[in-house]
């Protein structure tokens, strides 16, 4: 099994509590241990590569996923383990998709010309005829947060603000360009909190390179855990 190490040891090299190590062993992170006669546990250098491997992947992942993974690894399941890995950058990557869909939408905003309506207080009928949708479709937009009309106070009847008929507009032609509203959404509540489409766009930059950060962080956890693998002779050639 290796070299002998104490709780202490381990818990020094990680700059954590040596109850936290403790912990670890509890919860599975960390392969059982033996004990001494006199009751001591008893770690080596394949609990220190554990651990070495579970704060990896804790790093990139999270410690949800890093116990589910490293659980599994010590229950001789290597398969769900791999799953539930898998899980994890398939998220990544449908993230990655949402922001390549919300910059394709800013992309269409820089070649649209919309221009505000010259008058507000348009009923729905107005504001439909005018870009080109039956009224229905503007009811299910504001039904998804997309539009937000006002209601007069004695009929109940919608009105659109100039500011919201543009934004309507803007809808319009980007569901003709069949953006999906998972993308449109966050576009609007930028556009609404008075950024224009430059701003949201220097702001997906930042999101951009947090996702190269995380991709990165989570290449470094399955290569130590690949290490790890190969230390208990569990790999699959």
């Amino acid at each position: 099994m290796g070299d002998r190490l104490r709780a202490v040891d381990l818990a020094r090299a990680a700059g954590i509590s040596t109850q936290q190590v403790r912990n670890y062993v509890e919860t599975g992170l960390l392969p059982p241990v033996e004990r001494t006669d006199s009751g001591y546990r008893v770690f080596t250098d394949v609990h220190a590569d554990a651990l070495t491997a579970a704060r990896a992947l804790a790093a990139g992942h999270g410690w949800p996923t890093a116990g589910a993974v490293m659980r599994a690894v010590h229950g001789d399941d290597l398969e769900t383990a791999l799953a539930v890995l898998d899980a994890s950058h398939a998220e990544l990557h449908r993230e990655r998709g949402e922001l390549a869909e919300v910059l394709g939408v800013l992309d269409t905003l820089v070649t649209l010309d919309t221009p505000a309506a010259d008058r507000g207080g348009l009923r729905i009928g107005e504001v439909a005829d005018a870009i080109g949708v039956r009224t229905p479709v503007l009811r299910l937009w504001e039904a998804r947060g997309l539009l937000r009309p006002t209601r007069e106070r004695s009929t109940g009847y919608r009105t659109y603000s100039a500011s919201e008929a543009r934004l309507a507009r803007i809808v319009a032609l980007l569901r003709r360009g069949e953006h999906p509203f998972s993308a449109i959404a966050p576009v609007l509540a930028a556009l609404r909190t008075g950024g224009s489409p430059e701003r949201v766009r220097a702001e997906l930059a930042g999101r951009e390179r947090e996702l190269l950060r995380r991709s990165l962080t989570r290449l470094r956890g399955s290569a130590a855990l690949d290490a790890y693998l190969e230390r208990l002779g569990r790999t699959v050639r």
